[in-house]
């Protein structure tokens, strides 16, 4: 019997803070219908799809920091996060599905990409959910100290709220150096 993983990542184009991914082995008895990529779905819905994906599937949360978002750039930061949330599951899967067009560097793991994969695959699906559900929750938090720069609403994207922020107050030790505009104000 196939054990299938989906994989996907969030807060890649974000200029703070740590970028998450998830990885989720739905159980057979989940509604796979309810399942949809995760920015198609309202804050509400993807809370409670979180809560529900939860209770019925075998996940992982991987992320990568800031530091190594600007140490090793963006996409390896991605891949790390998936890599990390792969082996994070208690369950080996026999193929792993990741969204977009690259794969993590992993021995012994069976692995294929797919491009929009969390519009077409519901493992994937649900992996963009929970990591967006999870990296929102953290961001959140994350703008109570920093309640200056509209991170609660923006998830910390280049927004115009956000990057006039950033003029008035400056730049905060979430922020990625590395990301313009920041590198440009340093």
């Amino acid at each position: 019997m196939q054990i299938l993983a989906g994989v996907d990542e969030v807060g890649r184009g974000s200029l703070i803070g740590p970028v998450y991914a998830a990885a989720v082995i739905l159980n057979k008895s989940i509604n796979k219908k309810l399942l949809k990529d995760s920015k198609s779905l309202t804050k509400d819905k993807r809370e409670e799809l979180d809560k529900y994906i939860k209770e019925n599937s075998i996940w992982a949360i991987g992320q990568a920091s800031t530091k190594e978002i600007e140490k090793i750039n963006i996409l390896h930061a991605s891949l790390l996060a998936m890599k990390r949330a792969i082996l994070k599951l208690n369950k080996k899967p026999s193929l792993v599905l990741i969204d977009g067009n690259k794969l993590p560097d992993l021995k012994n793991y069976k692995l294929k990409y797919i491009i929009k994969g969390d519009q077409k695959i519901s493992n994937i699906s649900a992996a963009s959910i929970i990591a967006k559900v999870s990296r929102d929750k953290f961001i959140t938090k994350l703008s109570k100290q920093f309640n200056n720069y509209g991170w609660d609403t923006n998830s910390g994207y280049g927004t115009k709220q956000h990057l006039r922020a950033i003029k008035r107050f400056g730049i905060t030790k979430h922020h990625r150096k590395t990301f313009s505009p920041i590198c440009d104000l340093l």
